[in-house]
């Protein structure tokens, strides 16, 4: 989970990391009334879970009250890289002497914690990484020892902090370790880290991503979940606990299991090809139970999308049979029918393994003509785009 620049901050104060209180408003009269009560200079940044925000015109100085009501008014509704801004932070403006770079990940591909440190912050650190890689430096960290008073000298040394502020640095990466491993996050960074005029190293943004996995350790979590981005069939899937992701395509796809759900959006997309570029909708694993309620809350969720023409419904049968998700699928059909909502798009249905051959017949029986079966994956899927492409 990702969080916005003024929850990583709240984070940031949790754990002692110096940095700037600020007051968070979505609409240009709170913008004015918090310019008022802070004072001075300030500055109106975009609250999005994306960088580039200053380029794209989402952060602005205002040197009076009304001056921030105007930069809100810009600013508020902007769309920067596909993130729609609902909410601005107003911050007292910085004085700004030096400019640095640090952070911590988790290393994927080296399965271990890294440190990134640099004395040139403020730019895109992938923009730096490329152009001048020695300006970068790189710390590998024992996730057994973690980040001790020698392991953040070492850090600061490698990216030749100066004298000056060094002691201020190793403070402050001692901290935000402390931010990363006790809040579970797989990445704390901070862009710029900066130092005052008054020789002060100040934490002036932040960007935090924290582990899903770990919620059940941080109740405290939820409170930082921001519906007000999130598509609004994934919000009603979450509250069917359904695995469901929004995507932005024709065909909608429903499987059981994550690797066979993968690998129909990868057939949809081939065989989407041949029919004007169709592409797979959505992510949907209903896992190893097809109830008819879980059939029909994923059929209800891919439904609901009205960029979708065609279903394909792409199930292998092992600890619940084929005949199980067969029922599943005719129940479902009618209790949505129930309901007042009827299947009226093509259902292309793939079953294969325990008891297909019942599932199928089931299927058949039920002769409902919106349900089309199909032996193997890649003539389904090449069916369902056919549908899809027909009823664009």
């Amino acid at each position: 989970m990702d969080l916005y620049e003024f929850q990583a901050k709240e984070l940031f104060a949790k754990h002692g990391v110096p940095t700037q209180a600020g007051e968070v408003v979505r609409s240009p009269k709170h913008a004015q009334e918090a310019a008022e009560r802070i004072g001075g200079l300030v500055v109106v940044k975009a609250q999005v879970k994306t960088g580039g925000r200053g380029k794209a015109g989402g952060v602005k100085l205002a040197a009076t009250p009304q001056e921030a009501h105007d930069r809100a008014q810009d600013i508020l509704g902007l769309d920067i890289k596909g993130h729609i801004v609902h909410q601005v932070l107003i911050n007292p403006a910085a004085d700004i002497a030096e400019e640095y770079y640090v952070s911590f990940l988790l290393d994927r591909a080296h399965r271990t914690f890294l440190a990134m440190a640099s004395k040139e912050g403020g730019m895109e650190i992938e923009q730096l990484a490329v152009e001048r890689p020695e300006a970068l430096a790189k710390v590998a960290i024992d996730a057994i020892v973690g980040v001790d008073q020698a392991k953040a000298e070492e850090i600061a040394d490698a990216a030749g902090f100066d004298a000056s502020v060094r002691d201020q640095v190793v403070e402050i990466l001692k901290k935000l370790w402390d931010v990363f491993i006790k809040e579970d996050a797989t990445l704390v960074e901070v862009n710029p880290l900066v130092k005052t005029p008054e020789g002060l190293v100040v934490a002036l943004d932040g960007k935090v991503s924290l582990d899903e996995n770990a919620e059940f350790r941080h109740p405290d979590f939820e409170s930082l979940v921001d519906d007000t981005a999130t598509d609004p069939l994934e919000l009603k899937a979450r509250e069917k606990d359904l695995n469901y992701v929004k995507l932005s395509g024709s065909v909608g796809v429903i499987g059981n299991g994550a690797g066979l759900v993968m690998s129909t959006l990868d057939v949809v997309a081939y065989a989407g090809e041949e029919f004007g570029g169709q592409k797979p909708a959505n992510f949907l694993d209903i896992g190893g139970g097809a109830s008819a309620q879980v059939m029909a809350d994923g059929l209800e969720i891919i439904l609901g999308d009205a960029e979708v023409k065609a279903v394909f419904v792409n199930v292998f049968g092992g600890i619940t049979a084929c005949d199980a998700v067969a029922n599943g699928i005719v129940q479902a059909v009618q209790m949505l029918a129930d309901k007042g909502e009827p299947v009226t798009k093509p259902l292309v249905v793939r079953l294969d393994g325990n008891n297909a051959d019942l599932g199928r017949q089931i299927l058949t029986d039920a002769g409902n003509p919106l349900v089309q079966l199909v032996d193997t994956m890649d003539d389904a899927a090449r069916r369902v785009a056919q549908l899809a492409a027909q009823g664009a």
